[in-house]
């Protein structure tokens, strides 16, 4: 259990970046040209009613009284009311959370599905045509936008063969993996060829590696010395990779979410960019850092379980 000791010391490490992010996310969204208050009332508003409109949601006080009342709610559990939703800026983010969630799952499921056979093709046949043909399609995969990708998606699957909804979330579960399917492959083709690059470089190494060898020399079945050392311990810098992959994952949802109309985290960040709602956007770019967090922390986790020389 010493190895995992450092799940005690992390969340106080972890502290500095959520201050730095929440410093960065108020005096960006501050920074765009734009008055809630006058977006929110209209070209019409009197100065009246802007005042008050302002002084209501604290927005006439200094910058720095507005940050530090900003973090203190935030230890409190208090991001205050959305002025464009007029409900609790946690409640909303409660509601559009979920399918977030769901399309995050649902792309490393599917990204994972592609990536390892494909990987272990690559590996296993070498220099040959298989091989040859992953590389090459894995390097285009690299090259392909994923907004540009969606929307070539939803083109062909949605309006022309009519197979996809073109937007929407769905009602159960079966139903979430159809309505999130092309998004979910969108982003899938975008993540997985990074992780078979990976995990083919991490195969082919394994491979040579002298306990390998040793265990050749013993006369062990290939496939039993593949299955049960090769593969385990190549998975451990894709583990890795995974995690920071993630981390770039969560902010793609946000282009995604727009373009498949999903009524996630995503597409709340960028209505509440439009009509400057402050609170709701650094509340948002808070739940996306906590969650680029806890996926880098859990891949930790994976690595020390996978490896036993590795300590966190």
């Amino acid at each position: 259990m010493q190895r995992f000791a450092f799940l005690l010391r992390r969340p106080l490490e972890l502290l500095p970046v959520l201050f730095g992010v929440a410093l960065v996310s108020f005096l960006l969204v501050r920074s765009i040209p734009g008055d809630p208050a006058r977006i929110l009332l209209g070209i019409k508003a009197t100065p009246a009613a802007i005042a008050a409109i302002r002084a209501r949601y604290g927005l006439d006080d200094p910058l720095p009284v507005q940050f530090l009342l900003f973090v203190r709610n935030a230890l409190q559990g208090e991001f205050g009311k959305s002025i464009v939703f007029k409900i609790k800026v946690l409640d909303l983010v409660g509601t559009h959370i979920a399918p977030t969630l769901f399309l995050i799952g649902y792309t490393v499921a599917l990204a994972l599905l592609l990536a390892i056979p494909a990987a272990v093709l690559a590996a296993r046949r070498a220099g040959r045509w298989q091989d040859q043909a992953v590389r090459v399609v894995s390097t285009l995969g690299l090259g392909l936008p994923p907004f540009w990708l969606g929307i070539i998606l939803v083109m062909v699957f949605s309006i022309w063969l009519g197979l996809f909804p073109v937007s929407g979330y769905g009602k159960d579960f079966l139903d979430h993996l159809h309505h999130l399917f092309l998004a979910a492959l969108t982003l899938a083709l975008a993540l997985a060829p990074v992780l078979i690059r990976n995990l083919r470089a991490s195969l082919l190494s394994e491979q040579s590696a002298d306990y390998v060898v040793a265990a050749r020399a013993k006369g062990l079945d290939e496939r039993r010395i593949f299955a049960a050392h090769v593969f385990r311990n190549s998975l451990i810098p894709t583990v890795n990779l995974l995690g920071v992959t993630i981390g770039f994952l969560i902010g793609a949802t946000v282009i995604v979410e727009n373009v498949f109309a999903i009524p996630g985290l995503g597409q709340l960040m960028v209505e509440s960019i439009i009509n400057r709602d402050y609170m709701v956007v650094q509340a948002v770019t808070l739940v996306f850092a906590i969650g680029t967090i806890c996926v880098s922390l859990l891949a930790d986790i994976a690595t020390v379980a996978l490896d036993p020389r590795v300590k966190g």
